[in-house]
């Protein structure tokens, strides 16, 4: 097991009970937005009444969940892109500071708390400044001129999402998993100048 996993993993064991229904509650809204604090309650190892003795309700706990979303991602992303020397260079350090923390990014990008205006106010102001990233790394060369800015911001989100899973699941590390993202979103996948490869007969015989 790559080390930076093998240390994510441990941490999760040493949860504290409010903790590890924090992070169940990530794991299980980032997947299913809709999901009932029963199921939150099942994956943290936790009964309905021991999670309803850290949080009243589910108002409750999404309003918690957002917050600390919002302060993890923005340490996070506050301390990669520090002397970042150009817009291109931090959306793709903000990108790897993220990947461990997707679930937070994906929990945010799919919840809605618009019902606490503090909250709704710095989910605005969080959009803005990607958009923001986007539209002057697209300045830069870092996407085509043709791409509409929120198709590359929910690319971004998704990417982000897709590189925390592949980590999650201990098939790349941290970096690796990111530095794929960052390529797929800047280059695409189809092995960038080189001409598509031309299929065999057979092959079309197969595949008929």
């Amino acid at each position: 097991i790559p080390c930076e996993t093998h240390v994510f993993y441990m941490k999760q064991k040493r949860l504290t009970t409010q903790d590890a229904i924090i992070e169940a509650a990530f794991d299980v809204f980032s997947r299913d937005p809709s999901a009932s604090l029963s199921e939150v309650a099942t994956k943290a190892g936790v009964g309905r009444a021991t999670l309803h003795r850290h949080f009243t309700g589910r108002d409750d706990l999404i309003i918690a969940l957002t917050r600390i979303a919002m302060d993890e991602l923005d340490t996070a992303v506050q301390g990669a892109v520090k002397d970042a020397p150009s817009w291109t260079a931090a959306l793709e350090r903000s990108l790897h500071a993220v990947v461990p923390l997707a679930n937070r990014n994906w929990f945010l990008s799919q919840e809605r708390a618009d019902q606490n205006p503090e909250i709704a106010a710095a989910l605005a102001a969080e959009r803005a400044e990607l958009t923001e990233a986007i539209d002057q790394a697209r300045k830069e060369g870092a996407f085509a001129p043709d791409a509409p800015t929120p198709w590359i911001a929910a690319a971004y989100d998704s990417l982000i999402y897709a590189a925390w899973e592949t980590f999650r699941r201990v098939e790349l590390t941290s970096k690796q998993a990111a530095d794929l993202a960052w390529r797929t979103l800047t280059q695409g996948l189809t092995g960038g100048t080189q001409s598509p490869t031309k299929p065999s007969p057979k092959w079309l015989e197969t595949s008929i």
